[in-house]
């Protein structure tokens, strides 16, 4: 119950104005050293520590931070994970786009930061991709166990995130003060959050929650991504207990109706409505996503169920169009060959992990 004491008012308040010192001080680095940029985004792998010599001090302290192991992972909570995400790992996905995401999107303050980065609006299909094969490479089997392969996905998304914080501070002059800093500490842990215990609370939506034992192992898991994205893990819930207080807070802090809200919801719905091959999904976009994200959410962001479904067919809807799209429990690597050949189909474009290279802007 420790870490149930840190969640009040005050402590988020105050990480509201904590970023990311190790990752912005590579960024800075990176805007000195922009063909750096070109190099990172072309590794295949992350390298080992003599693969950077020669970078500035910042940037090489950065990527060391990556080979330090940690001692604190517990192995079973891993595999558990890895097992259940072999056996749930259409319907974690599907939560990401139908739950996580568009929740966040109902918490005013950080929204701010999602709309005034074009890409979600203006290019969300590649921006959803992305996001997706950020969660995939995490779920790589064996990963944080038998191997560190998601290191270098990881690096790059945190990479991301300070660049973002930079350009904001930059650029966005109508940037209000008491929002805190563009992707804050307290922003980086409701949207983990959002991509972890709320992805549970969806599964149980659809009548598959995976039990507290598994919920917890998936606290864990993202206590260690949390970790190499940069985030304070102090504050991090080991337990369910402390993840239902701590999204409550979160959310009794911040999810309020906003127009950059508004935009974001808009701009998924437009994009699913017109995307996404199964009708009886695209044609009641809105409704599944009032529906998960429910009622609160779903006011602030002035979306609502248009159509009465038994709460019994969603799951349904969901497991018909996955047969249809990849047959019954494909394999962790049917299901990413798939998503990475409908993605180029849907988009005409490979996506990739990369950090912003203005070298050749």
């Amino acid at each position: 119950m420790e870490k149930i004491k840190l969640y009040t008012a005050e402590n988020l308040s105050k990480l509201r104005f904590d970023g990311d010192e190790l990752a912005d001080a590579a960024v800075v680095s990176l805007l000195e050293n922009p063909k750096l940029s070109t190099m990172i985004n072309a590794w295949e792998t992350f390298p080992s520590d003599d693969e950077f010599d020669g970078f500035p001090k910042p940037l090489k302290r950065y990527f060391e931070f990556f080979l330090v192991p940690i001692d604190w992972i517990d192995q079973k909570q891993v595999i558990k994970v890895h097992d259940f995400f072999a056996k749930e790992g259409n319907f974690y996905l599907s939560m990401l786009g139908f739950y996580s995401l568009p929740y966040c999107y109902a918490f005013a303050d950080g929204a701010q930061v999602l709309v005034r980065s074009r890409r979600i609006t203006e290019d969300i299909g590649m921006r959803l991709a992305e996001t997706t094969l950020f969660v995939m490479d995490l779920f790589k089997p064996g990963n944080f166990h038998i191997h560190q392969d998601a290191l270098l996905t990881i690096a790059k998304v945190r990479l991301i995130h300070a660049f973002s914080r930079y350009f904001v501070k930059l650029h966005a002059k109508d940037w209000n003060s008491s929002w805190g800093i563009p992707i804050n500490q307290e922003d980086m842990i409701g949207t983990n959050l959002a991509f972890s215990l709320m992805v549970i609370r969806g599964l149980e939506k659809i009548n598959k929650f995976p039990g507290k034992g598994t919920l917890e192992a998936v606290l864990h898991y993202w206590e260690v991504v949390g970790y190499y994205l940069g985030i304070n893990i102090d504050y991090w819930p080991s337990t369910s207990k402390e993840a239902f207080e701590l999204e409550k807070l979160i959310r009794k802090r911040h999810l309020k109706s906003s127009e950059a809200g508004q935009t974001l919801i808009k701009s998924l719905i437009q994009f699913y409505q017109e995307s996404i091959p199964d009708q009886n999904i695209s044609k009641l976009s809105e409704t599944l996503l009032s529906y998960f994200i429910g009622k609160e959410a779903s006011d602030a962001l002035a979306i609502s169920e248009q159509v009465a479904i038994p709460k019994s067919f969603y799951g349904v809807m969901l497991e018909l169009s996955f047969l249809k799209q990849s047959g019954r429990r494909p394999t962790y690597s049917q299901m990413r060959s798939q998503f990475l050949a409908q993605t180029q189909a849907n988009l005409g474009r490979t996506v990739k992990l990369s950090i912003p290279d203005l070298n050749r802007s």
